[in-house]
């Protein structure tokens, strides 16, 4: 991945605000450049890293505070181009009461029903929409649960249960951190 795309993802988080929005375990810019790190220890392709860390640009149905309107989706295409865009669209638009129950690996499309928030429009994605969700997701919620012993105890066997049930989709590093994070305590 080039730097420059980081370095113009960044620029434009800071202008949006990133920098100093309040999130669970510090500031939204902080989280955003831990999961695209985190995305990058899993080996992660450039766009899904790019991806991560403007994954809440446009909102997300845990954390609705939207740096930018979806009227402006050209402008972060511009930053990180337009693949890593439509993953985080992708990612934003989730309505998780609606997909999370849905959710299952590559071999059962049938259920993995997702449900866009913005639009309303339920549909089966393709199977690489699916495994950067899968991805996302992980580096996501994992984050948190480094960051917050209490997200941790409180999320831990429910985000166990989510990313068993995609751990067809989960690259192997991602599955073994979900693992050492959110298994059980000795």
């Amino acid at each position: 991945m080039q730097i420059t795309s980081i370095v113009r993802a960044e620029a434009l988080l800071r202008r949006l605000g990133a920098d100093t929005a309040p999130h669970p375990g510090g500031l939204l810019l902080a989280h955003l450049d831990r999961v695209r790190t985190r995305l990058a220890l899993w080996r992660a392709r450039p766009a899904l890293q790019l991806a991560g860390l403007c994954h809440a640009a446009y909102g997300t149905d845990g954390f609705p505070a939207a740096l930018l309107p979806l009227d402006r989706r050209a402008e972060l295409a511009t930053a990180i181009g337009p693949d890593a865009e439509a993953i985080v669209y992708f990612y934003g638009s989730c309505d998780r009461k609606a997909t999370y129950p849905c959710l299952a690996g590559p071999g059962s499309a049938a259920v993995f029903s997702f449900r866009d928030r913005f639009t309303g429009r339920t549909y089966v994605p393709d199977l690489c929409l699916r495994q950067d969700f899968a991805e996302l997701t992980a580096a996501n919620e994992l984050d948190l649960a480094r960051r917050d012993r209490a997200f941790r105890d409180r999320w831990a066997p429910d985000l166990l249960a989510l990313f068993t049930r995609l751990r067809p989709l989960l690259s192997a590093p991602a599955w073994q951190d979900c693992l050492a994070v959110l298994g059980p305590r000795p």
